[in-house]
């Protein structure tokens, strides 16, 4: 009889702890992919830190590349969740595949040199002169579409040495001393602190960026999509954008 008991006690030992194993189990983690374009990379991983305390059993995948690129990505079936695009027309570009685009915010361009500014950039027509080395975006990209547009709005005609495919490799050769200035976002030369001085040009206020996000339609986490967009549009998302120099939609 006391054999018995024995077994059943350490039956029921067995059940319990099983038990306890679930019940304390974590829940599973769910993955959300955001793709943005590379001017949002510092105000997205703010803003992925901000919605992952209140989402503990999320995961914030971010992707930063210029729009165009993203955009390609999306109609060739990347599976992701959500897209912020730096333009409407690279959203446009993906129209049929996300749901209704919503404005995140707007920025726009300014003057990058490194620190000191030794060639003695004063505005937009300085980029212009002779033996001046420029870097900006490639035209399909935002930046590169708003380069053009400005220059073409004050009849600037740059030649520039390289033409970068998202707006952090333009900043990124300024920071490394391969260019005497590029044409980058406010929120770019701010990111970039110290490493670089912006020279602000009246021009820029004429051609402003305006930033649609959108869930995508085979999002593979259309609720988790949903949230996010809504937390990126709701008050922390935009605190957030001001405090990293975007402007209101």
């Amino acid at each position: 009889m006391s054999k018995l008991r024995i077994i059943v006690g350490a039956l029921l030992a067995l059940v319990l702890l099983a038990g306890c194993g679930q019940a304390g189990a974590p829940q599973q983690q769910r993955t959300l992919t955001v793709l943005a374009a590379a001017s949002l990379t510092e105000s997205f991983e703010e803003l992925g830190a901000r919605f992952t305390a209140d989402h503990p059993d999320v995961r914030v995948q971010f992707d930063y590349q210029g729009s165009s690129t993203l955009a390609e990505q999306i109609r060739q079936g990347r599976a992701a969740d959500v897209f912020a695009s730096a333009d409407t027309k690279n959203m446009d570009k993906v129209r049929d595949l996300v749901g209704t685009p919503e404005i995140l915010a707007t920025n726009k361009l300014t003057i990058v040199v490194p620190p000191g500014n030794p060639a003695g950039i004063a505005s937009l027509a300085d980029l212009a002169a002779p033996g001046r080395t420029v870097v900006v975006c490639a035209p399909q990209v935002p930046c590169g579409s708003a380069t053009q547009e400005v220059t073409r709005r004050s009849g600037t005609q740059l030649k520039p040495v390289s033409e970068e495919d998202d707006v952090k490799s333009v900043l990124n050769k300024v920071v490394a001393g391969e260019a005497d200035a590029g044409l980058v976002y406010v929120t770019d030369a701010r990111a970039a602190g110290s490493r670089v001085q912006a020279v602000d040009f009246p021009e820029s206020q004429q051609v402003i960026n305006t930033y649609p996000i959108a869930t995508i339609a085979a999002a593979p986490q259309p609720q988790l999509a949903a949230e996010f967009m809504a937390f990126a549009r709701g008050p922390v998302g935009r605190e957030i954008l001001a405090n990293h120099g975007f402007g209101a939609p």
